[in-house]
Parts: C-alpha cells; sequence; structure tokens
C-alpha cells in the first residue's frame, strides 16, 4: 500500500509539473529556459544520496522524518528535471501553429494545451509517465532513507527480507518476492507498449 501511494503521488505531481513547466519553457522562445534546463540536469545528475541527506537534519528537526509525503517530495524534487527535459523535448516538435489555430477559434492558452496540445502529445506524457514510475517504484536510496520501518516500501522490504534468506537458505522465498515485484513492471509495458513506442520515436523521422 505504501509504495502504491507514493508511486501514484510521484507519477501524477511530475506529470502535472512536468507538462506545465515543459510546455511554458518550449512555446517562451526565451533564452533563460535553455539555462533552467541545464541547472535542472546538473541537479539531476546528482547522486541520490547526496540531496537525500541535505534533507536530513531539517527533517528531524521539524518532525518530518519517517512519513510519506516527505518522501514524496522529496522524489517528486529529484524526478522533476528528467520530467521536465523529457516534455520539453515533446513539446518543441509539437508546431506552434497548433496553438495558434485553436486560440483564433477562440481557446485561451490553457484551453489550448488542454484540448489540442496534450491529446497530440499523450504518447509522450505516457512515455514519460513510465519512467517516473520505474523511478519510483525502483527507489531505495529515499525510501530507506527518509521513511520510518512502519511505512517502508516494497524494495527495501525485499532488500531486508533477501538478506535474511541469505542466512536461513529459503532461496525459493527470496525467487518468489523478486518475481512479485517486477511482475507490475511488465504488464504495465504490456498495456501501455504502442503509447510507449511513439513517445520514444516521437521527432524521430520528420517530413
Amino acid at each position: 500500500i505504501n509504495t502504491g501511494i507514493i508511486v501514484f503521488s510521484v507519477v501524477v505531481i511530475s506529470l502535472t509539473l512536468g507538462t506545465l513547466g515543459g510546455y511554458a519553457l518550449a512555446r517562451s522562445g526565451k533564452r533563460y529556459a535553455f539555462y533552467l534546463l541545464m541547472l535542472a540536469l546538473i541537479f539531476r545528475a546528482m547522486p541520490h544520496i547526496t540531496l537525500v541527506s541535505g534533507y536530513l537534519l531539517p527533517f528531524f528537526e521539524w518532525n518530518l522524518w519517517g512519513h510519506l509525503p516527505t518522501a514524496i517530495i522529496v522524489m517528486v524534487a529529484i524526478n522533476q528535471p528528467f520530467t521536465l527535459w523529457m516534455l520539453h523535448s515533446f513539446f518543441l516538435n509539437i508546431p506552434k501553429d497548433l496553438d495558434e489555430s485553436a486560440m483564433v477559434d477562440g481557446c485561451t492558452r490553457f484551453q489550448a494545451f488542454r484540448h489540442v496540445i496534450i491529446p497530440v502529445m499523450w504518447p509522450g506524457v505516457v512515455t514519460t509517465g513510465l519512467f517516473s514510475f520505474l523511478l519510483a517504484y525502483n527507489d531505495f536510496t529515499v525510501t530507506a532513507t527518509l521513511l520510518s520501518q512502519s511505512n517502508q516500501t516494497m524494495v527495501p522490504k525485499i532488500a531486508s527480507f533477501l538478506g535474511t534468506t541469505q542466512t536461513e537458505g529459503n532461496v525459493m522465498f527470496a525467487v518468489a518476492a523478486v518475481v512479485s515485484a517486477t511482475a507490475p513492471l511488465f504488464v504495465l509495458i504490456l498495456f501501455f507498449q504502442r503509447q510507449i513506442v511513439s513517445g520514444l520515436t516521437a521527432g524521430a523521422v520528420k517530413g
């Protein structure tokens, strides 16, 4: 349950902020957009343990350590630069004429974004959402460091369980735990495979 709450929250928040921010940067045409993206890329390239360790002291002082919203906020902060980069690149492949045509027909900027742009780049949103899902689902550093034992997610739990199976010799239980952890990933990829392929190949061929 904890894993589902964290993964769902991280994906929804990251995609919401990423689509709005990526669209704004792609349509701004300003030079500062490039520097913002470079700053986001540098932040994303930093090791997770470096970022998490910087949050520990204030979280302890403010009594925020061990709670699910704390881990969600940190994981969104870590994931957001990647989401912003991905969605920004997808928005750049969509002609501005679509926005302008929608606004000529009476749409506001947000209505054009919601009703015209998002349906066109939906495969890109699905692809980015899948990567965000993988980051949150497979995370070990953030959840193991910032969550209490009662709020731990599946990956740290499986890691501790594998340690006990090595000493007790229950190898089959360890294999079952790993298979159960990877099963949702295969289901997602099979369900969204068409959107994933469309999103990954978007902009590869231009006519």
